[in-house]
């Protein structure tokens, strides 16, 4: 029998979930944030998706949940319809692409070379649970997340609104 051990979030800026590390222990990772994976992969692949097309910060202000969500993203102007078209059509891309969904642990000095470590709290581990999706996109997340791209759904943006350098962006996935 494998020993387990379970880490708090104080511990290591972590994990939901558990895997098997060298066959030595089945480690647990736990933290606060109950996620429905599909939804929170999505919003990853949306934020690398407004920084490639905008080259904006990825969102600062995010409210993700089951039935729809919303993200924030700082800009100097509101997209026009065609670019609310493609922004659609590309996490879609994405989404359809059947991207592998891996989970890396590096040193913050490590994941800094790939990832944008401001949003990372204070406190967080020396050790950085690294989210990459296919060769798309790489964040330090703690987050809940699919296997595969596959099985994330479609991605709908429902509506949106543009109000002093802030696009508010509500969207879903069925």
């Amino acid at each position: 029998m494998i020993p387990k051990l379970v880490l708090a979030q104080e511990f290591l800026y972590g994990y939901s979930g558990s895997f098997i590390d060298s066959g030595n222990y089945s480690v647990t990772y736990v933290h606060n944030k109950a996620e429905y994976s599909p939804v929170h992969s999505c919003e990853h692949i949306l934020n690398r998706t407004m920084v490639n097309m905008f080259g904006c910060p990825r969102s600062r202000n995010a409210h993700i949940e089951r039935k729809k969500s919303k993200c924030d993203y700082i800009l100097d102007t509101c997209p026009t319809d065609e670019q609310v078209a493609a922004i659609e059509a590309k996490v879609n891309e994405v989404i359809s692409a059947a991207m592998p969904v891996m989970i890396e642990f590096m040193t913050r000095d490590e994941a800094a070379k790939i990832v944008d470590l401001s949003k990372l709290p204070d406190d967080a581990s020396e050790t950085l649970r690294i989210v990459s999706i296919g060769d798309y996109d790489d964040c330090a997340c703690i987050g809940a997340h699919v296997q595969n791209t596959s099985e994330i759904g479609e991605f709908r943006i429902i509506s949106h609104d543009f109000n002093e350098g802030i696009w508010r962006v509500r969207w879903k996935v069925i």
